[in-house]
């Protein structure tokens, strides 16, 4: 495993080395800043699991820094270390998004419990949520800075992205973890019987109603509620959600009798609600109201690097519920697999191993196992977008070619450039970090100067 990297901000160089001294010899990865400014530039050049800020330093102080991260990269960790006299200062950056704060003086002790609890944490997500790539790691921090809170979630992706995992991942990681973890498929259910799932009916009700039953927010009471595909909401039904989440109340279908609740509500969508909002489709006070703290989870296709990883941990996971002895894969079949783009996402790979699983006959999956789709997909050959010379390539001077030229086509425009070659503004990020491309420095001409 990686070291995890932590950058230091402190304006005062003993408290610096102090820090760095104390980090170093725990194993992190130690970065110092002696600034605001200079450590917003040097979160720009590198990621960082975990930045450790004084609150008060000239210049840019920690508040300021806090919220500038964030709007980098709105997954950071970030702890404040503050004076006596600046505790409600300290407490308004929670509520701006740090992870937490220490009060000065601190001891060692106290100083790397804090640090490892939020690295560990980010740890334990690693067995909860398998993947590689940069921007499941930005997802995995998000995950844990909205944990700790109450407020509403929305986490928007296509289908098949793993929307339910990271539910239930938010969960497991908050206050509420040890209490109930309710879902329900919005779209899964009529309509008409969606109301008195979500909110119970009495007696009477209505025809078959012989009992009076439970919603699931009942029994999601003190817990979390996971609504999956909420864009599948009747606009009817929309309005007495958005009331059961404003009140913190509930009546059931055929009571007049409000029932208290505590339940912290996630969403899910795979739609586009601000076009559903535009469209009337869905109400605009409820799209704000479930989009407190929103999470987007990136298709398979855009984190390449999560395939292999996926492919090991579901063949592990299902060669355990079967007698069958497969160890792997053959490079082909392997090939197949890592080139393909995975319409229906982590769901469809899943399906594809365990399909492949049962149909094998030796220890290996061979092409001839895998679906159809999967071996007919139409990929680029010597008569497409790329011609193989005889002699072969590098591959890596290639990919650094092709992002070069994106850059320089969008004036190092890191959004456009993304966009440009298909890719998340974390994975590019992360491949202009490990090709060490940078903005050209500009000539200052002798008039300027």
């Amino acid at each position: 495993m990686a070291r995890k990297s932590i950058l230091v901000v402190d304006d005062e160089r003993a408290q610096r080395e102090i820090l760095e001294m104390i980090l170093s010899s725990e194993g992190y990865d130690v970065t110092t800043a002696s600034s605001g400014e200079a450590a917003l530039k040097l979160a720009k050049e590198k990621r960082f699991d975990l930045v450790l800020t004084d609150l008060k330093m000239t210049g840019m102080d920690g508040i300021e820094l806090l919220q500038r991260l964030l709007t980098l990269d709105s997954s950071i960790i970030v702890i404040l270390l503050t004076a006596h006299g600046s505790i409600e200062s300290a407490k308004e950056a929670l509520r701006r998004g740090a992870y937490d704060y220490l009060e000065k003086p601190y001891d060692r002790d106290q100083l790397l419990d804090v640090i490892r609890r939020a690295l560990g944490r980010l740890d334990a997500l690693d067995t909860e949520i398998i993947s590689a790539s940069p921007a499941m790691e930005a997802v995995k921090k998000m995950i844990l800075k909205v944990a700790g809170s109450n407020s509403t979630v929305l986490i928007r992706g296509e289908s098949g992205t793993g929307k339910e995992l990271i539910a239930r991942a938010i969960h497991n990681m908050s206050p509420r973890a040890d209490q109930p973890f309710v879902s329900v498929n919005c779209a899964a259910i009529n309509e008409n019987l969606l109301e008195s799932e979500l909110f119970g009916h009495e007696k009477g009700a209505f025809t078959g109603a012989h009992a009076e039953k439970k919603g699931l927010f009942e029994v999601a009471n003190h817990g979390t509620l996971f609504l999956d595909e909420i864009g599948e909401l009747d606009i009817g039904l929309q309005a007495k959600l958005l009331r059961a989440l404003q009140e913190r109340e509930i009546r059931r279908v055929g009571g007049t009798r409000p029932i208290k609740v505590d339940v912290r509500v996630v969403a899910a969508t795979n739609r586009d609600l601000r076009a559903m909002v535009q469209d009337g489709r869905f109400r605009d006070d409820l799209y704000y109201r479930i989009n407190v703290l929103s999470i987007d989870v990136p298709p398979l296709r855009e984190r390449r690097e999560d395939i292999p990883v996926l492919i090991d941990y579901f063949l592990r996971k299902h060669t355990r519920n079967t007698s069958r002895l497969v160890r792997g894969l053959t490079p082909e079949a392997r090939r197949l697999m890592l080139d393909y783009s995975w319409p229906g996402n982590v769901r469809q790979l899943e399906s594809a191993i365990e399909r492949a699983i049962l149909l094998s006959e030796g220890d290996q999956i061979t092409v001839e196992d895998l679906p159809l789709e999967v071996r007919q997909e139409m990929r680029p050959t010597s008569e497409g977008i790329f011609k193989l010379p005889p002699e072969g390539i590098s591959f890596e001077e290639v990919e650094r070619d092709l992002i070069l030229q994106a850059m320089e086509r969008t004036d190092y425009n890191i959004t456009k450039a993304a966009k440009l070659l298909g890719i998340t503004f974390r994975t590019l990020q992360y491949r202009l970090e490990k090709f060490g491309i940078k903005r050209p420095e500009r000539r200052t001409s002798e008039r300027e100067s």
